[in-house]
């Protein structure tokens, strides 16, 4: 079996965005308890998070915006800039320990402790921008994560796949320009979903076009549907570009059972979906992949899907779930 690094912390479920929201402390909660029932964490290496260091938060966000957020929360406003982004006083310190936890992630792995990890943490990060949070987002952290590898590991090509329902604005915007990160997205149709970006016209700027591919499928599109485009288009592009290491922005809102969305995928589709990415990792980054959780508001969903991940870091086979 793989070495498969777990990051969570119990200080994540602390982050409370207000009872009526959807990204609630509660999806946590299901998947630790879902792994510690199914002795799946007996077999994963825990990972310890730390608060992200703020040169590398500052190294993609904004330093006024970053204080704009921390002093929300120490006013104990209720939401910061948008009004899906709840806030409590303690949100800006999880927030960073959210985006530490992916830097510890890459840590384990590139020091060799791990061969690759899952990232269970909240506040989510795909949606969040330079100066601008949006989504239930305020920190990029998958974002952070893959400048920290660029940039303190000296690598020089990180590919993120990102299979969120709703499309990482946030990703892309802040690699658009940057051809060390190839950006793949493939999320509902921004006609008919949140937040209204990531058309296939998007391919990047400057130095960076070609390096951002965008799939969008249209309402009620099914495993077919998505796992065709990535095998016969994302693979190839992936390929091309050869990442030396990948990471997935990991959201389960595309499931035909979560309330937020309109597709119709089902569990297998993101065990195959990862087995594909598991196998370009092998083949173009020694099996250095980090998986980072964004969306995926059905709690059962979300047990399920994220035991499956599990499973399939650890090497355990389709056939013996």
């Amino acid at each position: 079996m793989r070495r498969t690094g777990y990051v969570y912390d119990e200080r994540y479920l602390r982050h409370n965005p207000g009872d009526w929201h959807p990204e609630r402390p509660d999806r946590l909660k299901a998947i630790q308890k879902n792994l510690e029932e199914s002795s799946l964490a007996e077999l994963v290496v825990p990972i310890q998070p730390y608060a992200a260091p703020l040169k590398w938060v500052e190294r993609l966000h904004d330093p006024e915006y970053i204080r704009r957020f921390q002093e929300a929360c120490k006013r104990g406003l209720p939401i910061f800039l948008v009004p899906d982004c709840g806030i409590c006083p303690e949100s800006y310190d999880i927030a960073l320990l959210a985006a530490g936890g992916v830097l510890a992630a890459a840590d384990a792995v590139m020091e060799g402790k791990v061969d690759n990890a899952f990232c269970a943490v909240r506040p989510p990060g795909h949606h969040a921008e330079r100066n601008r949070a949006m989504g239930f987002c305020f920190f990029n952290n998958i974002a952070i994560g893959a400048v920290y590898l660029l940039e303190n590991f000296g690598l020089e090509r990180v590919a993120i796949v990102d299979w969120d329902v709703h499309h990482g604005n946030g990703t892309q915007h802040l690699f658009e320009a940057d051809p060390r990160v190839f950006y793949l997205s493939m999320h509902e149709d921004p006609e008919y979903c949140y937040p209204g970006t990531g058309f296939r016209r998007e391919t990047g700027m400057g130095p960076g076009r070609g390096f951002t591919l965008n799939l969008p499928f249209p309402p009620h599109s099914v495993d077919e549907d998505y796992l065709g485009a990535l095998k016969k288009e994302g693979l190839g592009r992936l390929r091309e570009f050869a990442p030396q290491f990948l990471m997935i922005s990991a959201g389960f809102d595309a499931h035909q059972s979560d309330p937020l969305a309109h597709m119709s995928l089902s569990r297998e589709a993101y065990r195959q979906m990862t087995n594909l990415i598991l196998d370009l990792a092998q083949e173009t980054a020694g099996g250095r992949l980090i998986t980072v959780l964004e969306g995926g508001y059905n709690l059962e969903v979300l047990e399920e899907c994220t035991e499956d991940l599990i499973r399939l870091l650890l090497g355990i086979p389709l056939d013996h779930f």
